[in-house]
């Protein structure tokens, strides 16, 4: 982009010092307290949605609202209130906040700010301890940080510290935890929730009657008070009441989404980027936004210079899983489906294609919220008898949080089909806290002494694939885990140049030779690492390395047809968007040894923080086609 400075001139904010020993805002206080709020407002409005209209998402809402009691509490740290000076926040998408303040406290030029979410400028969409300047702490995964608020205020005795929660993040099992030992252990920490009755998938009071946070975190003996948001003065009183005391306190605040926002004030949808429509009429009022609304006006999306022979077009396989699903639903009768099947989603239903299913067949649906632990246990306790079985969604990142449930799911011979979406790290401007890599972890059981273990990871390479695996095993028993990407992923090729995959049927368990090393080693890949592997492996080959590629879509079962090709190989390589640490390439060379190989081997995987961007991810932990070729060779 060619700015020269930030449009939104942030040195217009005034300076604001209050007492904590005030009992309400004086009405020249207010009057520069409401023209903070303006303008922090407008320019978090501003950045997030040029990201957007540059195709690189990313969230305003949360950030937007939060903007009113942000800088409330750092008037009180100005004013000398004994409070720890971070804005602790465990909704990492507002990260618009941290980034904000860390240009206010003068560790970023606002020059920055125009640089969200891109590739390798330190700005990714959840903040990263050590990566940002100013930014001192890390977030993202909901229900994490209120505990680790916990041990800061040990650690800090005297002083207040403060977690900016949310009624989303409310819904974790972890902060249910945290509040009983705040309450237990009376920590001075300040949970101020912004409760807007909104998460991705809906509004909580009515998909989830009786959550009321109030009345639950009142109910753990926490003093709880409730107050409007955009209240100010009702505001200032409710927070100073909380920093009176150096015990826990909880202070729910109410507003909707994005208030004052003409057509996304309320919405769902004002949880993600606003649309450039809807942010520049909300800007064009004030004057000094013209030149930030003509940057957003301009703004286009960059897509991927990229090209890789032998493959082609594109497939949305995390979209596909509910159509495919419900091409099987429909072959039952409605009292079949609801006897034998339930769809458990965990506010992510558009991100893992289940919307298709509550949209078709709503009766077996469960939008339950923020909850990926326990939502996947109750999956498992529908499915806990023949004939029936649970569907589960959500983000690969997340598997991790639930690998006890899925230990009790294994134990308990549950049947559950879970989709777990965005995996890797491909299109991942979230960043590190949202990557799905440690995947492998599902299958850590061990064999039944009375039966077989039926545990399955599966990852096909594209859409027909993908269709043909879940169609197959879909009436399997036992515990099956599919994956797919964030970003789209392309058909593979045939040497012929047809799709390979089209009408071909799955076998679960059976590596595919996509082709042949003519005498030569081989790459072993799988999903979206599969089309950058045949484009190198194409390349290598007409510079005269002879290698072949395998794509193994079912990843925890050894293929021996394929392991006897491998085991005569000169070297083998295993490429993937998983942790090189805990992938399939870290176990592969053990079973390939056991066999008698004698070959080199080498694995290659995700080693690296997050740096942002987009399809930039990929290449930044050397999975693009350059290092693929790169490994290879090192190998020869």
């Amino acid at each position: 982009m060619n700015t020269e400075s930030f449009p939104i001139d942030l040195k217009a904010l005034k300076p604001l010092a209050l007492s904590s020993h005030a009992t309400a805002l004086t009405p020249e206080q207010k009057a520069i307290l409401c023209e903070n709020i303006q303008l922090c407002r407008d320019a978090i409005v501003f950045f997030t949605s040029l990201a957007g209209a540059r195709g690189l998402s990313g969230h305003t809402g949360g950030a937007y609202d939060t903007v009113p009691e942000v800088l409330i509490v750092r008037a009180l740290i100005d004013g000398g209130a004994p409070i720890v000076p971070i804005m602790y926040d465990e909704a990492g998408h507002r990260v618009a906040t941290q980034y904000l303040l860390a240009v206010l406290d003068g560790h970023l030029p606002a020059e920055k700010l125009l640089h969200y979410r891109e590739y390798d400028q330190g700005l990714p969409g959840h903040p990263e301890k050590g990566l940002t300047p100013g930014i001192q702490f890390s977030s993202g995964r909901l229900g994490h940080l209120w505990a680790f608020c916990n041990g800061v205020a040990l650690a800090n005795p005297g002083k207040s510290v403060v977690l900016l929660g949310s009624d989303g993040s409310q819904m974790e099992g972890d902060d249910a935890e945290a509040a009983r030992l705040a309450a237990g252990q009376q920590l001075n920490v300040k949970v101020l929730i912004d409760d807007n009755n909104v998460t991705i998938s809906g509004h909580p009071q009515n998909y989830m009657p009786g959550y009321d946070l109030t009345r639950t975190l009142s109910g753990c003996d926490l003093p709880t008070d409730t107050v409007m948001g955009e209240d100010l003065d009702a505001l200032f009183a409710a927070l100073i009441r909380a920093f009176s005391n150096q015990r826990p306190h909880v202070l729910v605040i109410k507003r909707p989404m994005a208030p004052g926002i003409v057509g996304a004030e309320g919405s769902i949808h004002a949880h993600e980027v606003l649309k450039p429509d809807i942010a520049t009429a909300y800007l064009a009022p004030r004057r000094r936004n013209e030149k930030a609304i003509e940057l957003i006006k301009a703004a286009k999306p960059a897509a991927s210079p990229l090209t890789h022979r032998g493959s082609s077009g594109q497939g949305r396989n995390r979209d596909d899983f509910g159509k495919i699903i419900n091409g099987l639903l429909d072959g039952l009768s409605p009292g079949q489906r609801l006897a034998s099947v339930r769809v458990f989603d965990n506010d992510l239903e558009g991100s893992c294609g289940l919307h298709h299913i509550r949209k078709r067949h709503p009766e077996i649906f469960i939008k339950a919220g923020i909850m990926e632990r326990g939502n996947f246990s109750a999956a498992a306790g529908f499915g806990g008898a023949p004939g029936r079985q649970g569907i589960y969604g959500t983000f690969s990142a997340f598997l991790e949080m639930c690998i006890s449930e899925i230990t009790m799911a294994r134990l308990n011979f549950a049947n559950v089909l879970a989709h777990f979406s965005h995996s890797g790290v491909d299109d991942m401007a979230d960043n590190t806290c949202h990557f799905g890599i440690n995947s492998m972890f599902a299958d850590g059981g061990v064999r039944p002494s009375h039966a077989e273990d039926t545990t399955r990871l599966y990852f096909p390479v594209d859409q027909h694939q993908f269709a043909a695996c879940v169609k197959r095993i879909y009436s399997d028993e036992g515990l099956r885990f599919v994956f797919s990407t964030r970003a789209t992923v392309p058909d593979i090729l045939d040497e012929k140049g047809q799709p390979l995959y089209q009408g071909k049927a799955f076998e679960p368990g059976k590596d595919d030779i996509v082709r042949d090393a003519g005498g030569g080693g081989y790459v072993m890949a799988f999903g979206e690492i599969v089309y950058r592997a045949l484009d190198a492996v194409i390349r290598l080959n007409e510079a005269g390395v002879k290698v072949g590629l395998i794509n193994k879509p079912t990843l925890n079962v050894y293929d021996e047809a394929t392991m006897k090709l491998l085991v005569a190989a000169p070297f083998v390589l295993v490429a993937e968007g998983w942790n090189v640490k805990t992938g399939l390439g870290s176990r592969f060379g053990t079973e390939l040894l056991k066999r008698g190989f004698r070959g080199r081997y080498a694995n290659i995987g995700v080693f690296r923080e997050g740096s942002g961007g987009l399809w930039q991810q990929i290449g930044y932990q050397g999975l693009d086609s350059a290092g693929i070729e790169k490994a290879v060779r090192a190998l020869c």
